[in-house]
């Protein structure tokens, strides 16, 4: 790498765990820095790590505490309360804004320039409790979005298709949760928009075989979670894609949330939509051209977040 670069992870579960292992196989930065109230589990980690280093790219990995922060590009937050038996959506989320409060005030006590990109969940909730705790601009305070939404959204298309994921342009909009947008407007393999094709054409995709789509984007993580528990491998990835798009100054366009002004009539919440991502953040939310039925779709996202937002405190 030509210059110094360093990441701190905050949360060393099967998410955050995952993310600093996709860091080193990936030889993202020059520096890695794991934080976590169990220590015992982060040096595990860190011990780890290290001695894969060997088969790796040079990376110092350090357990560390929030002094650590200080000079951090990117501070990933993967930290956060499981749901209880019985437990209410609201009681979760005050326990996290609680966790939240303690975590980004030991942040911004030792570092003001960093980027903070938020993996819990919900996501884009958490993403606006940073983002008005830290008191940073918008463009600096990122949530993993409809990233991996879209990732899966992709790879569902591509199947029914019987092509390569990657030759597959599509995006979901919106909440990283039930209320998530497929723009199937937008959608394009080879440059050729599918929504435009003639139901003779083998790349066609009928309303029932959209539906099926839509429906196992939507159910993605419950069926995983019902197999083993929780999801990991994809959402590391989708942090490590973000983390390399910022790092590198790529400007790359991904749907991560962020704070909305004016975004389809939407304002005041934070969603995935398609962003230009490079080193100062999100440099440009972009605009899709989304048909009456798709914005309204996005639109009914935005006010339930915004709903749950006003319950918790946070609007």
């Amino acid at each position: 790498m030509s210059q110094n670069t360093k990441i701190v992870l905050i949360g060393t579960g099967a998410v955050g765990s995952t993310f600093a292992y996709t860091v080193l196989i990936k030889g993202l930065a020059n520096e890695l820095v794991l934080i976590d109230a169990n220590e015992d589990k982060a040096m595990g980690d860190v011990l780890d790590l290290n001695h894969g280093l060997m088969l790796a790219s040079p990376m110092k990995i350090t357990l560390g505490g929030y002094e650590d922060c200080a000079g951090a590009d990117i501070i990933v937050i993967a930290a956060g309360a499981a749901q209880r038996p019985g437990e209410t959506r609201i009681d979760l989320m005050n326990r996290n804004v609680a966790i939240f409060d303690q975590i980004i005030k030991n942040v911004t006590a030792h570092n003001d320039s960093a980027i903070l990109l938020i993996a819990t969940n919900p996501v884009d909730i958490l993403t606006q409790v940073a983002l008005k705790l830290s008191g940073w601009p918008k463009n600096r305070v990122i949530g993993s979005g409809t990233l991996l939404d879209s990732s899966r959204f992709r790879y569902l298309v591509a199947e029914k298709l019987g092509v390569d994921p990657r030759s597959v342009h599509g995006m979901i909009i919106g909440e990283h949760g039930d209320t998530e947008v497929p723009a199937w407007s937008a959608l394009s393999v080879a440059g050729v928009n599918i929504d435009e094709l003639p139901a003779e054409n083998p790349w066609h995709l009928n309303d029932e075989a959209k539906a099926e789509i839509t429906e196992g984007t939507k159910r993605a993580a419950y069926h995983i979670i019902a197999k083993k528990g929780a999801t990991y491998y994809a959402i590391a990835l989708s942090l490590a894609r973000i983390c390399e798009a910022i790092l590198k100054d790529q400007r790359s366009i991904l749907p991560v949330s962020s704070y909305l002004e004016d975004y389809q009539g939407i304002s005041g919440v934070c969603l995935g939509v398609p962003s230009i991502v490079g080193r100062n953040g999100v440099e440009q939310v972009v605009e899709l051209p989304l048909t009456h039925t798709e914005g309204e779709q996005l639109r009914h996202s935005a006010t339930t977040l915004a709903n749950f937002l006003n319950e918790i405190g946070f609007a």
